[in-house]
């Protein structure tokens, strides 16, 4: 491990990185006025950058999956035809459709569409099922929901707790809709069999799409209870658009290759976005795979890459193949790419340029790497500051005014967002949980920050480093984890009376897994059948990621003086029977259970298990 020193950035390191700017510097500022722009009048957003790239390139690949090459002009046309079908059913500017589908073109069509229209396309992660699926889709209040084939039987669960009737769910064929239309199920309305009907010509209302329009929803666990939503606007794609796309630097004949789930925003905003800039094609895949990968790359020509850090964790930990050093990537774009293994995964995959940034889906603040720097989420020309917190209490240190206290240069803090003209809070659905994530007097009397919840070290030349996530989410499998969420709905289980669930580091895995506290209900027994019979609950009402792998039988919950859950402890006993003497279950992603003993914990830290 470097020590701290070691880490933080000197003018020399700046100075070794000037040529990089002179040659780059004229396209990043010019991104950097795309992406400032503060005309409330001016057309802009995805539809516009998407039609700069049509008029480039319109012959050129826009999109490639599988064996299918979809044209820039090919996909004007079928997004104008989707359009056209959204105005017959009068959904109009700032009307709300929500899209449960997996990774294929005709969600990056329905997005185009959506930004021609004017409404906004809530984006619902594809793993959520029951209780969750339904919050989602009701707390946009969505006017009509597009399902695809492989998900309809999960959308059709919990159908009759939706607000919109069979008539106002599209059901798009798992299978090329531009050729083959299928056949509908569970009553709903086939969309292929619909939009073919309506003209190819982008419809006038393309035309008037401001910064401060609508783009999408994207759902974020947060901190607390249910997932929250989002806005994501026509001027947030435009910062990505100007930032990410001027600093990837791709053209024509680049080619991004994107596993990314394209409900969150690193995959649909910024890879996406960067792509649309230069006028290349995206390569999509349905879901992730590490076996896979390279053969992809090859199989479509790829230039560069989308990643979270866990992705790239995956590919170190496949076997070694020619595939891995013989292809055209030299450039990745992405966030959590741990230290320790950066250089090492530069290295044995030949990359050359490594653009790890730093962004929420709701916040105001953001960094990126553009100086191609190690170890770094990068640089923010945004006002911020990184504060003191205490992580034992939970909250910022305080001076003896009342106010926060900037961290030292290399220490840890809370990154905090100022919320000024520039930099504005678009917030969540709900005003109150807005609320909830805003600072007021943080240096002085009126100032206002968004809390990020996240810990950040300065590291110098306004450069940070990612150190943690704080309060109740953890993120595994590259998905953030409502530890509220899964407390509600463990509590609704028959077998358990109190729940308390947080994340917990793996040797050897990236992020947190996640762990739960339980106490029993009255009468129950933690046996074989009861945890299998629990489980197989989770599994139907949480997204696989979200379901807890350890499990900590309590007799007694141990609270705050504010009747809060004690977690700090629990995080720290993890699930080490050597730290702990009450009964510890691993449940096994194959189905067993095992109580974790020596050599059952042993087992897990080494790796025997594949988590």
């Amino acid at each position: 491990m470097k020590s701290k020193k070691s880490q933080l950035i000197g003018i020399t390191d700046v100075a070794k990185k000037i040529p990089m700017l002179v040659n780059k510097g004229p396209k990043m500022l010019k991104g950097l006025l795309i992406a400032n722009n503060k005309n409330e009048t001016k057309n802009v957003g995805l539809g516009w950058a998407f039609n700069q790239a049509l008029q480039s390139n319109p012959s050129g690949a826009a999109i490639l999956y599988e064996d299918r090459t979809i044209s820039y002009q090919l996909l004007d046309a079928w997004s104008s035809r989707i359009a056209n079908y959204l105005l017959s059913r009068d959904i109009r500017k700032g009307d709300v459709v929500a899209v449960f589908i997996e990774n294929r073109p005709e969600l990056l069509a329905l997005a185009i569409a959506c930004a021609k229209v004017g409404a906004v396309l809530a984006l619902v992660n594809s793993a959520q099922t029951g209780k969750v699926l339904t919050h989602s889709i009701r707390l946009v209040e969505a006017k009509l929901v597009v399902v695809g084939a492989e998900l309809a039987s999960e959308l059709h669960e919990i159908v009759d707790t939706l607000e919109v009737t069979k008539d106002d769910i599209l059901w798009w064929a798992d299978t090329d809709t531009l050729v083959e239309t299928g056949k509908t199920e569970h009553g709903f309305t086939n969309f292929a069999e619909q939009i073919n009907r309506n003209s190819a010509v982008c419809p006038q209302s393309a035309r008037f799409i401001f910064k401060d329009d609508g783009l999408f929803y994207i759902f974020t666990s947060g901190t607390t209870g249910m997932p929250k939503a989002v806005i994501f606007s026509h001027g947030r794609w435009m910062k990505a658009y100007g930032t990410f796309g001027h600093i990837m630097d791709l053209g024509s004949d680049d080619i991004m290759y994107v596993t990314l789930p394209l409900y969150h925003a690193t995959g649909i905003a910024v890879c996406w976005s960067s792509v649309i800039k230069g006028a290349g094609a995206i390569a999509m895949r349905r879901k992730f795979s590490s076996s896979n990968f390279w053969s992809d790359v090859h199989k479509f020509n790829a230039s560069s890459f989308g990643y979270v850090g866990e992705l790239c964790r995956y590919l170190l930990d496949t076997p070694g193949s020619e595939l891995e050093k013989t292809h055209r990537v030299t450039k990745m774009i992405g966030n959590g790419l741990r230290p320790s293994i950066w250089a090492e995964f530069k290295q044995r995959f030949n990359i050359k340029e490594v653009y790890e940034f730093y962004a929420s889906s709701e916040g105001n603040i953001g960094f990126s790497n553009i100086f191609n720097f190690e170890n770094t989420v990068g640089f923010s020309p945004m006002e911020y500051d990184i504060i003191k917190y205490d992580k034992e209490k939970n909250q910022p240190v305080k001076d003896q005014r009342g106010y926060c206290v900037r961290s030292e240069l290399g220490e840890p803090g809370l990154l905090i967002g100022k919320i000024t003209d520039k930099t504005p809070f678009d917030g969540y659905t709900d005003p109150e949980k807005t609320k909830d994530v805003i600072m007021e007097n943080v240096f002085g009397s009126g100032d206002r920050f968004f809390n990020t919840g996240d810990l950040m070290r300065n590291i110098g030349f306004k450069h940070a480093q990612f150190v943690d996530r704080l309060g109740d989410t953890f993120r595994w499998k590259g998905e953030n984890v409502s530890t509220t969420e899964v407390e509600s709905i463990m509590a609704d289980q028959d077998l358990i009376s109190e729940a308390i669930v947080y994340g917990v580091e793996v040797t050897g895995t990236n992020g947190r897994a996640g762990m739960a506290a339980i106490t029993l209900a009255d009468g129950s027994k933690c046996d074989d059948s009861s945890l299998k019979k629990l489980f197989d609950s989770l599994k139907v009402e949480l997204p696989a990621y979200a379901v807890p792998l350890f499990l900590r039988i309590q007799k007694q919950v141990e609270r705050t003086g504010t009747f809060k859950y004690s977690k700090n402890k629990l995080k720290e006993e993890s699930f080490d029977p050597s730290k702990c003497s009450e009964r510890l279950i691993f449940a096994n992603p194959n189905g067993e259970f095992a109580d974790i003993d020596a050599k059952v914990f042993d087992a897990i830290e080494s790796g025997e298990y594949r988590l």
